[in-house]
């Protein structure tokens, strides 16, 4: 009896075995429909005009979302910051924040070092006690020279251990170009950047601190009787604004690092030794407009949507869900949304089991020749192993076709 159950189990593998091989091993999906295929007008899309050539040291713009670079003149030229190095100070003190050994009501004690810093200043005194969220305020809005020093102290003890805080971060976000001297933006022969790391590190403090980041769109504010002005004109002149920073010493020139988001899109603008403070205003405006105007971002992918659903061969299901761990979004020039294309490769034979979260092909687009982003494509759910009569089959015809 068993025996004879076994050769009914061979003869039924084999009879399926001959149906799969009347059907070819599936090809890896197309590209979603998310996605179209190329579509090339006659005419082709409009072109895309050289970015501006500008009177300053260097500058960038960069969508937020990707990091593309959009625009850039001279970006890795080392710079002085000015106050812009006061985003790193901010950064640090937002890190403080968070892990609990900060907040905001706690009382800072202005010292003699801060009262006496030049520059830039809230008019703190020796001696006050202020809040730690009047001291930022400060630091961001007036660009205040004492209250960055004075909370430096409060936070590392001195100025000097604050400083070694900022470059430790720095490393670690991967600002190559960078190094700090002082906490507030000094001239200083070691105290140097680059537009490009200063970009990056404007993408990060807005990624990680969107709470915090309200401030930098704060037009001024008033503390002990003395009303705070944003020296940042743009938040006025253009409403899609939301900050950053401003920076300016006689030997960096003017500088500005600016953000703004019109619709589903954010570019961050870095203008580095501009002429006046006027000139670094509508600079920055040109540059934005720039990337607003000749380029776009799509979501192209969700998270853990299915991109296709291969067959999986000795499985207790027949197909399998792939699709990429994070969303795919990328910027493009305006109007070539229709020549992008999607292509995937997938592993094929795929065999039970598989785990959720293998990596089972890649999904690759291209815009024309050019590749833009290349993602794994991974197990959506688990795949598990099929039974005894669902692997022999399987096995069978396996075997078959790879003979």
């Amino acid at each position: 009896m068993w025996l004879s159950n076994c050769l009914r189990a061979v003869c039924a593998a084999l009879l399926l075995s001959a149906t799969a091989l009347a059907q070819p091993v599936p090809a890896p999906a197309p590209a979603p429909a998310a996605v179209p295929k190329p579509q090339v007008q006659p005419s082709g899309p409009s072109p895309i005009p050289a970015a501006p050539t500008l009177p300053v040291k260097s500058y960038i713009t960069i969508d937020f979302d990707t990091g593309s670079t959009l625009a850039e003149q001279a970006a890795d030229l080392r710079v002085e910051p000015a106050s812009i190095t006061k985003i790193m100070a901010a950064y640090v003190v937002f890190h403080e924040l968070r892990a609990g050994r900060l907040k905001l009501e706690d009382q800072v004690t202005i010292s003699e070092k801060a009262w006496r810093m030049e520059g830039s200043r809230m008019f703190a005194k020796v001696g006050d006690q202020i809040p730690v969220e009047q001291l930022v305020l400060g630091m961001i809005v007036q660009s205040g020279n004492d209250s960055t020093v004075a909370l430096a102290e409060h936070i590392a003890g001195s100025e000097e251990a604050f400083v070694a805080l900022m470059n430790n971060f720095a490393a670690k976000i991967g600002l190559a170009g960078t190094n700090f001297s002082n906490a507030a933006g000094l001239p200083d022969a070691q105290h140097y950047s680059t537009a490009r790391d200063i970009a990056t590190l404007a993408r990060t403090i807005i990624t990680e601190f969107p709470d915090y980041y309200r401030w930098y769109a704060v037009r001024e504010y008033t503390w002990n009787n003395i009303r705070q002005y944003n020296r940042n004109q743009l938040l006025a002149r253009d409403a899609s604004v939301d900050g950053m920073k401003t920076g300016h010493t006689e030997s960096a020139g003017y500088c500005l690092v600016s953000s703004a988001k019109r619709g589903d899109m954010r570019l961050i603008a870095v203008v580095m030794g501009s002429e006046s403070e006027s000139a670094r205003t509508a600079q920055s405006q040109t540059i934005l407009n720039y990337g607003f105007r000749f380029f776009e971002t799509h979501q192209l992918y969700a998270a853990g949507a299915a991109l296709s659903t291969p067959a999986i061969w000795k499985g207790e299901l027949e197909s399998l869900p792939v699709g990429i761990a994070e969303p795919l979004r990328l910027v493009i020039p305006r109007g070539h949304y229709e020549r992008l294309n999607a292509s995937m490769e997938l592993v094929s034979p795929i065999v039970a089991p598989i785990a959720k979260g293998a990596t089972l092909g890649k999904v690759r687009v291209r815009l024309g020749k050019e590749l833009l982003a290349e993602r794994n494509l991974i197990a959506l759910e688990s795949g598990v192993e099929g039974g005894f009569f669902a692997n022999m089959g399987d096995s069978i015809t396996l075997w078959w076709r790879s003979e």
